[in-house]
């Protein structure tokens, strides 16, 4: 199996080694990343400058790529030009933080996958709550678990997936961590900015990610992480509401001038 690993905290991440480690057992893993750190980026493209990409080793062994872009121009730039042969998995992680409710729409790490997606590779986003001490190999380990087993259920047609791995998970003993398949939750949340005043007495806005979002009676990612599970939520990148598009043809709506 040929496996294309991109993450959104750069080539060095530590989450990032830990996920290829682990891939290594089921595959053939090629690292494609941002030669920095693109957290919140989401799905951006680079096309107005062009995108150095240099060749990455570790000792003598050839690991990868580092490429000065986003992580959807990684996975873009791995499926078009960089790999010899097309991907048969994409993963796109470990991210050092949870991408869960809306962050879902910021995060980079969901974006490199959801550009797997859009090649029509079945394709994993996986982050690991924030922790000083984020334990990323036993995450890997989890993750690697949950893959496999996707690839063993995963239809015809290609599917994406955002998989988050709370820490308490990581310390429990081996069988114990438990996984709930869960939508994301979508209540609106991250309102809050401290305004302080930089040394030429300048106003600037620094996000808290505050308010905490209210959990509502269905179970989502956020609620389900809160409680210790590992969450699983199927995607889609299609935005269409289908839904609306049959109550809005009897509108008649017509260009006047």
């Amino acid at each position: 199996m040929k496996i294309l690993l991109a993450n959104d905290d750069g080539i060095y991440a530590p989450g990032l080694a830990a996920m290829e480690k682990a891939l290594r057992a089921i595959g053939d893993v090629t690292v494609i990343a941002p030669a920095t750190e693109q957290s919140g980026v989401g799905h951006s493209i680079t096309f107005l400058s062009p995108l150095v990409c240099k060749e990455i080793y570790d000792g003598d062994r050839k690991r990868g790529y580092a490429v000065e872009g986003s992580p959807a121009d990684c996975v873009k730039l791995g499926v078009v030009e960089l790999m010899d042969e097309r991907p048969d998995l994409i993963v796109s992680g470990i991210n050092g933080g949870l991408n869960a409710g809306i962050n879902v729409l910021y995060s980079g790490t969901v974006g490199a996958a959801i550009e797997g997606a859009f090649f029509g590779i079945t394709s994993i986003a996986v982050s690991l709550e924030w922790d000083e001490h984020a334990q990323f190999d036993r995450a890997a380990e989890m993750a690697r678990q949950i893959i496999s087993q996707i690839l063993e259920h995963k239809s015809k047609s290609p599917r994406l997936y955002n998989l988050n791995i709370p820490t308490p998970a990581t310390k429990l003993p081996p069988g114990e961590a438990e996984l709930k398949i869960v939508p994301m939750g979508v209540a609106r949340y991250g309102e809050h900015f401290i305004k302080r005043k930089d040394p030429r007495n300048r106003d600037y806005y620094w996000a808290t990610g505050d308010p905490r979002p209210e959990h509502g009676e269905e179970e989502t990612d956020l609620s389900a992480l809160e409680k210790g599970y590992l969450t699983l939520t199927p995607l889609h990148f299609d935005m269409t509401e289908r839904a609306q598009i049959d109550e809005m043809k009897p509108w008649n709506l017509k260009v006047l001038d």
